[in-house]
């Protein structure tokens, strides 16, 4: 099964992994100060590539999440959570988790398109 996701290339420990990843789109954040500005990454990817990700975030506050149809799967430097986007609900382990890191609530929102 494939998932797309989003990727924010200054959580990567090396954006080289970038290059492994079929990419769709890249967006770059609108930050007035360039050193602000992230680069985001839609890329569709495999569960095994899911599976692996874990290892490539820079440790701390930063995460990607992916998603396919209604599932999404949230990962963090040390921890995964799969939910449903559409279970609010479902969503509060990760959130609270995410919090725990310094991840504001408000970059919790796991956006899906």
């Amino acid at each position: 099964m494939k998932y797309e996701g989003t990727i924010v290339e200054e959580g990567l420990l090396d954006n080289r992994f970038l290059n492994t990843l079929e990419i769709l789109s890249v967006r770059v954040s609108s930050a007035e100060v360039p050193e602000d500005r992230w680069h985001l990454y839609k890329v569709r990817v495999s569960e095994d590539d899911i599976s692996s990700f874990a290892k490539h975030l820079k440790p701390g506050h930063w995460y990607a999440h992916f998603w396919n149809g209604d599932e999404v799967i949230a990962v963090f430097p040390s921890k995964t959570f799969k939910f449903k986007h559409s279970g609010r609900t479902t969503w509060e382990p990760a959130i609270k988790y995410g919090k725990s890191m310094g991840i504001p609530e408000e970059q919790l929102d796991f956006i899906v398109d």
